[in-house]
């Protein structure tokens, strides 16, 4: 069974990676998931704002402790509050790339166009084999219109292709007004590996204290249907490959992803619930249904159920909104019936 594919032009002998998360904080874990087969690893994002921060931070701490007595020399913070500061995310960095014998990506996750840069730049220098642009753009203002959006997004991503060598990939959300369209711009631009999609955190609210307050939920097997929809869509119409990134918990989830044209897909939260182990178990039962249903290759079955090489298109187009309306109102129709009959 042939599940050898490709993903920022580095070969691997399947498609099963672990995205960027803090599964690689710890050398341990790296070291159970490469046991457990990942053929890559993607580190955490490194966030622009956060390294501003600390190094605000500890400017201030400094200028302050001129004017501070001995005894006050716990003004300077902690070395652990720098955890993520860049010295100790490149040197991070470094100590994975000792660790492993498979590429490692690292990710950014920019602000400003000259910090987008910047940390590109440092991030070759201290050995990464690819970086994953995380664009993470949340259109609030209402002076920013859908088109300057996609423009400012590209203009960064142009730069950052110009100040470094190594392969890029880009992470984008769900949320551009055509992304189909937007990401043939992006590979028109150089860019030869798509993610799809960005997970934004959506804030809850906080109803005693009367503030949003930040919530985490892992991904779903529900939230793979998004992204299934628009890789089907974009297979064949991009010069560039695909991964997916979100909701893949399973073998047939996998099975899924390769079918709408993925070659690549990227696991974290079923491997923060099962552990590090179940990437090899994914990894089976790809195998395991590719064989039952004679696939050789994933070459065979990639992008077989995409827009353009689907029976019925429309069910990825209006064609599945108005029948999933009308079959739904009819069954729960039909329950409320058989309901208030037997109450």
């Amino acid at each position: 069974m042939d599940l050898a594919t490709t993903y920022m032009g580095f070969a691997l002998p399947h498609p099963l990676l672990p995205g960027s998360s803090p599964l690689t904080d710890d050398l341990d874990m790296v070291r159970r998931l490469e046991d457990a087969g990942a053929p890559l690893f993607i580190l955490r994002s490194m966030f622009e704002e956060q390294l501003v921060y600390d190094q605000v931070a500890l400017n201030w701490a400094m200028e302050h402790a001129d004017y501070s007595t001995y005894e006050a020399g716990t003004f300077l913070p902690s070395p652990a509050e720098f955890h993520w500061g860049p010295e100790t995310y490149l040197e991070h960095l470094r100590e994975i790339k000792a660790a492993v014998n498979v590429p490692v990506i690292a990710s950014l996750n920019g602000r400003t166009t000259g910090g987008w840069v910047k940390y590109a730049a440092l991030l070759q220098q201290a050995g990464a084999d690819g970086l994953e642009l995380n664009v993470y753009d949340l259109a609030l203002s209402t002076h920013r219109s859908a088109a300057e959006v996609e423009r400012d997004s590209l203009e960064v991503i142009q730069a950052v292709r110009q100040s470094v060598s190594i392969p890029l990939a880009v992470k984008l959300s769900p949320f551009y007004t055509a992304p189909v369209h937007f990401a043939r711009r992006l590979c028109a631009a150089g860019i030869r590996t798509l993610v799809i999609f960005n997970r934004f955190y959506q804030p809850d609210l906080d109803l005693e204290n009367l503030q949003p307050k930040s919530i985490l939920h892992c991904s779903t097997p529900e939230e793979l249907l998004l992204r299934l929809r628009w890789a089907a869509a974009m297979y064949g119409q991009i010069d560039g490959e695909l991964a997916i990134t979100g909701g893949v918990h399973s073998g047939l989830d996998a099975v899924k992803c390769v079918m709408v044209g993925a070659t690549a897909i990227q696991m974290v939260s079923a491997l923060l619930k099962f552990g590090p182990e179940h990437l090899a178990v994914v990894r089976r039962d790809l195998a395991q249904w590719m064989e039952t249903h004679e696939y050789a290759s994933l070459q065979q079955m990639r992008g077989s159920m995409s827009l353009t090489h689907t029976a019925d298109p429309e069910l990825y187009e209006r064609g599945n909104y108005v029948q999933v309306l009308q079959l739904g109102v009819a069954q729960l129709t039909t329950e409320f019936f058989v309901g208030a009959a037997h109450a």
